[in-house]
């Protein structure tokens, strides 16, 4: 899977303003130290830790709540500083703020996505229209932006240095962005908005994770047919956890549909788990999100208006690299023909080997999975489940450590349990260092198994993020995955596509670890760059230099056989035409949302009809149908930017070729130097095509992505 669940950064913390995000450590005011566990200063190594172990639910609203009381403090300090406005005690000044709300939202985001609780999500309903309305304070706050723009117009005539000028600019144009200049009741409007869609938000997300929870499909002993061992022993356990001895449980999540629905032989149970799995939030019940998304869009909409936008898209894509929707559109519609096209050979293929089997059935989506795996062994002689005995997720995390050193220069070294605070059993950290010097850059945190109150999918985070300007702060990191858990003693054996999902969440890892910015907002990503950085990783799992030394058979420990990595390597591009077309579905309907009169928009409709327009191949359906959507309708993070992961993968696929061509290959020192230095630690500390330009030369080529995939390349 190139396109990732993934969500990168604290999107879910957008709604504060950037005063706010300053990264926990940075120099503190003195103020007495709070009673509540969430809103202390973090002690002990590394330049302190989160104190995992000993948060408490009790405590979240009132840390909350005395975290935005503090920050507004320091803001009204910040605006009514009586001397001339300077960057020093203007942007510096909010560079240095919202420590104390910084550490909260640490432990928040925690409970919103790692061990969700029904008493968390009533907190979270009851804060979100509070937090939106604290964000509202600071972005309107006219004495504070006053002299934000002070700032900035100065450095229009007198620019500051590289760095400053760039926190300065994204600064103001955050404040612009967000109504900072509108007229009193026009910011008023602008304010309801933002803490109507922050409920609205907060309750779409919530009723995903109750779908996802709320189903779950049991299987009997005679229902297994076709299925791996290491899924039946996983399915075994999922059930037992749920108090189901003796039965096999088939959860509504990814990571437990997609092997179900490539190798069971059920198809009437494939159908049903198929069902189940794309039906989240569409079920006509309490937990349908059908109305929340016209409310959502409604809103946006409006809310754009004010600022005298024609649409939500024009707005949101003015400070990423497409600059407009037309530039994404164009970028998605030159692949789209390439990728439908693909799908028909792939299901022609497919109906072909199911005739010949006399499985009298014509390919429906349920049965994508199921034939295509069986096309793959046709033509490939290549078995997914083989591949997987193969694919042990402790032995990709020691390739994803040798690649990191490599590259970048990082040795991890475990830290015995206790002695870092952990949320979960489960968690387990590793401490980073310089391979030369043995400098410490940070800790990385893993928690890699799926579990109830877990949102599904895969992400990288950051509980400390880097930065410099008074003193180098250490980065507490950390990767999540939703592998289902072993039976104890069992290795957890994973896909190719779950496999590279790790590696690529690694990969914002390591964009965080490799920070070597001075201000905290240059941590800020980019929504259509920053996940370059995460997707190029992705292409290291597949260097011999990988394969040759940690793809070992998990009972034997022999290594891969060759002739399976040639298999491999040879049907790399098998069934890009269902990869691309289900993540295009959803990235053009992300765009077509967000470009449409949303009064009197019914979503069942607009999918469908919408779909038909594009002539989306009946055989699949989008990677996330409307009612699920939670890239877009769980927060603004992705809204519009879902085309920012194919954005990005042609940044990818063109820098891969830049490593194919080098001397060293994908462990060229000189050409490794130069992806550290201009791609991964500046962060945002400069534009990200100026970057690019600096590694590779000139500009990505979209070309490189086409030659990627195996389409055709024409003229574009």
């Amino acid at each position: 899977m190139t396109y990732k669940t993934m969500n990168i950064t604290k999107a879910l913390f957008a709604l504060v303003a950037l005063a706010a995000i300053s990264c926990q450590g940075t120099k503190e005011t003195q103020a007495p130290v709070s009673d509540n566990v969430l809103l202390q200063p973090w002690t002990g190594p590394y330049g302190g830790l989160p104190a995992f172990d000993r948060m408490s639910l009790t405590d979240l609203k009132p840390a909350l709540e005395q975290g935005m009381e503090a920050n507004l403090a320091e803001i009204e300090a910040i605006a009514n500083n009586p001397e001339a406005p300077t960057f020093e005690n203007t942007i510096v000044a909010m560079e240095r703020s919202g420590n104390d709300l910084g550490r909260v939202y640490s432990y928040y985001g925690i409970w919103s996505s790692n061990v969700s609780s029904p008493e968390f999500r009533e907190i979270q309903a009851e804060m979100a229209p509070k937090l939106s309305e604290f964000n509202s304070k600071i972005t309107q706050n006219e004495k504070l932006f006053a002299r934000i723009k002070a700032v900035y117009e100065a450095s229009q005539k007198d620019p500051l240095p590289a760095d400053q000028q760039r926190v300065v600019d994204l600064t103001y144009t955050s404040f612009a962005m967000n109504g900072a200049e509108l007229d009193e009741a026009s910011k008023a409007r602008y304010a309801a908005i933002n803490k109507e869609l922050s409920s609205l938000h907060t309750s779409f997300s919530n009723n995903i994770l109750a779908d996802e929870e709320g189903y779950v499909t049991y299987l009997s002993a005679d229902q297994l047919s076709g299925l791996p061992e290491s899924f039946v022993k996983a399915a075994a356990k999922a059930a037992t956890d749920r108090g189901k001895d003796g039965m096999y449980a088939v959860t509504n999540t990814r990571s437990s549909m997609d092997p179900f629905l490539t190798y069971s032989d059920e198809r009437e149970l494939r159908e049903k788990v198929w069902n189940i799995y794309y039906s989240r939030g569409d079920n006509g019940d309490e937990h349908d999100n059908n109305k929340l998304i016209t409310e959502i869009l409604k809103l946006r909409n409006e809310r754009v208006g004010l600022l005298g936008f024609d649409n939500y898209a024009q707005w949101r894509l003015q400070d990423r690299m497409a600059k407009t929707p037309e530039n994404a559109m164009a970028m998605m519609e030159a692949v789209w023909p390439a990728a439908i096209a693909r799908v028909a050979e792939e299901v022609a293929d497919m109906q072909s080997v199911a005739d010949a089997n006399g499985d009298q059935v014509t390919i429906e989506p349920w049965d994508y999975r199921y034939y295509a795996e069986k096309v793959r062994k046709k033509k490939y002689d290549l078995d997914s489940d083989e591949v997987k005995q193969y694919l042990q997720l402790d032995k990709l995390r020691e390739a994803m450590f040798f690649v990191a050193g490599e590259l970048f220069n990082f040795q991890f070294t475990p830290i015995d349990s206790g002695v870092v605070p952990v949320f979960h059993a489960d968690v387990k950290v590793w401490e980073v260092a310089d391979k030369t010097s043995g400098k410490l850059i940070g800790l990385w945190y893993l928690d890699p198994f799926a579990r109830q109150g877990k949102r599904s999918g895969a992400w990288a985070t950051t509980y400390r993020s880097y930065d410099s300007f008074d003193g180098e702060k250490t980065v507490l990191a950390s990767n999540n995955s939703n592998f289902i858990k072993p039976a104890p003693g069992e290795p957890v054996l994973v896909s190719w596509d779950d496999a590279e999902t790790f590696f690529h969440e690694f990969g914002h890892a390591l964009h965080f670890l490799s920070s070597n910015v001075k201000y905290p907002t240059l941590n800020s990503g980019v929504r259509d760059y920053t996940e370059f950085q995460s997707q190029l990783l992705e292409r290291w799992l597949a260097t011999d230099e990988v394969i040759n030394n940690y793809l070992v058979h998990y009972k034997t420990g022999a290594p891969i056989p060759q002739e399976l990595v040639a298999k491999i390597k040879k049907a790399s591009t098998f069934n890009q035409g269902f990869g691309t077309t289900e993540y295009l579905a959803s990235a053009l309907m992300d765009m077509y949302y967000h470009t449409t009169d949303p009064t009197n928009l019914d979503p069942d409709t607009f999918e469908r009809e919408t779909l038909a327009k594009l002539k989306m191949p009946k055989e699949l359906v989008m990677r996330h149908r409307s009612p699920h959507f939670g890239h877009v309708f769980s927060g603004e993070g992705y809204a519009t930017a879902y085309y920012g992961y194919m954005w990005a993968d042609v940044l990818t696929a063109d820098a891969g070729e830049a490593f194919q061509e080098a001397p060293g290959g994908f462990y060229d020192k000189d050409l490794a130097g130069k992806l550290v230095k201009y791609l991964f630690a500046p962060r945002n500390s400069m534009d990200p095509a100026e970057a690019y330009r600096l590694f590779r030369g000139r500009d990505a080529d979209i070309k490189a992505l086409m030659r990627d995939r195996g389409f055709p390349v024409t003229d574009m």
